[in-house]
């Protein structure tokens, strides 16, 4: 585990206090060399051989990753799909591996479609329901628990802490993608996971102009070894250029993160009481189910994301997303702005989302604002 000694704002803040000893500039700079020079024995004294794996841009944004989420190592791949699917890819065929039943789309048809023809024994499993999981769980036979929480787009939340001890009892590892949760609310290594994975498009990054992804883990074990050699040979890496937008990110992800989570507390709860508005899933609101599990193992608030259900059904929630003026149509998360999406639509006819389903990325502009707009948008839809 990673050893600092400061809160973990101070170390998202001031990229780990990094200062160049030569200029004493306090940003660290972009190398966007693809390689690097033999010293005249042939060897690589300074560490470095080629970009895919040794670019020094990556080592910033990776040890302030290590440090927010206590962990041992962080890779940085080329997107969050090139992050999740590594983990997989460094399992072998036949291996059976536990699943969400509901859980980020583009993962959820990779795992049903190309990881099963490829030879893993991929399982749906409600995660929320920990007797599920043991019931689900073959000892030997299980080599990978994912989870994700709370998971896209109906925030169901997972209680880290007991599906890690049952994945751990059955010889399994447990991967936690908290891309929703951010280290600012959890720290699922902490927890006992042994990965967790973000999609730092979303909230790492925050400013909606890199696509990236991220690994950390517990220990630098044969499995990590399984999944850097994936990535190396598969060359899913990130460019100089984006690592270095997403170290920028990282120095406001607290300020934006707190933000963003206290402002979608205050809208679901003045949403719940909508006249236009059936429901609201937000892990913030004690009436959510899984609202006692978020709160003991989210500190500081319960993330930028929640969904609504519009009342009057599917046509309603897409006349409510083509009225709306700040809210923007767009789809991803976690950026400075606002953003609302009719999930089903996007996911097509096989999605578990409903129809009358709209999600809510809470951005940094005004909450009373957001609040206005989206109620104009609802009365107006009917």
């Amino acid at each position: 585990m990673t050893d600092h000694p400061h809160r973990p704002e101070t170390v998202a803040a001031g990229a780990l206090g990094y200062e160049d000893a030569d200029s004493g500039a306090i940003i660290p700079p972009i190398h966007p060399s693809t390689t690097y020079i033999r010293d005249p024995d042939n060897a690589y004294g300074r560490g470095r051989v080629y970009a895919r794996a040794d670019n020094p841009t990556f080592d910033t944004p990776a040890r302030t990753l290590s440090a927010l989420e206590n962990g041992a190592d962080t890779l940085l791949f080329a997107s969050g799909m090139a992050a999740a699917t590594a983990v997989f890819q460094a399992l072998d065929p036949g291996d059976h591996v536990l699943v969400p039943d509901v859980m980020y789309w583009a993962l959820r048809n990779w795992l049903h479609g190309s990881a099963t023809r490829w030879g893993l024994r991929v399982e749906g499993v409600d995660t929320s329901d920990s007797d599920a999981v043991r019931a689900a769980l073959r000892p030997g036979e299980t080599r990978l628990v994912w989870v994700e929480t709370p998971a896209n787009p109906l925030w169901t939340v997972t209680d880290i802490a007991a599906v890690a001890g049952l994945a751990h009892e059955a010889g399994a590892r447990l991967a936690v993608d908290s891309t929703v949760a951010t280290p600012v609310h959890t720290r699922p290594l902490d927890l006992g996971a042994d990965l967790v994975m973000h999609s730092a498009t979303k909230y790492l990054n925050g400013h909606s102009d890199v696509i990236a992804g991220t690994l950390t883990t517990a220990r630098k074990d044969e499995h990590w070894a399984r999944i850097k050699a994936v990535q190396g040979q598969q060359g899913g890496i990130l460019g100089s250029f984006e690592a270095w937008l997403l170290q920028r990110g990282l120095r406001t992800l607290f300020a934006r993160v707190r933000w963003q989570s206290a402002a979608a507390q205050g809208l679901a709860e003045k949403l719940l009481a909508h006249p236009a508005v059936s429901d609201v899933l937000y892990p913030g609101l004690p009436g959510f189910p899984g609202h006692g599990i978020a709160a003991r193992q989210m500190t500081g608030g319960y993330g930028g994301m929640l969904s609504i259900r519009v009342k009057a059904g599917t046509q309603a929630a897409i006349s409510t997303a083509a009225n709306v003026g700040i809210w923007r149509r767009a789809t991803s998360l976690g950026g400075v702005e606002s953003l609302i999406e009719h999930r089903s639509s996007i996911e097509g006819p096989n999605s578990p989302v409903p129809g009358d389903l709209l999600r809510l990325s809470v951005g940094l502009e005004s909450p009373d604002d957001l609040f206005a707009d989206l109620d104009q948008a609802l009365r107006r839809a009917g």
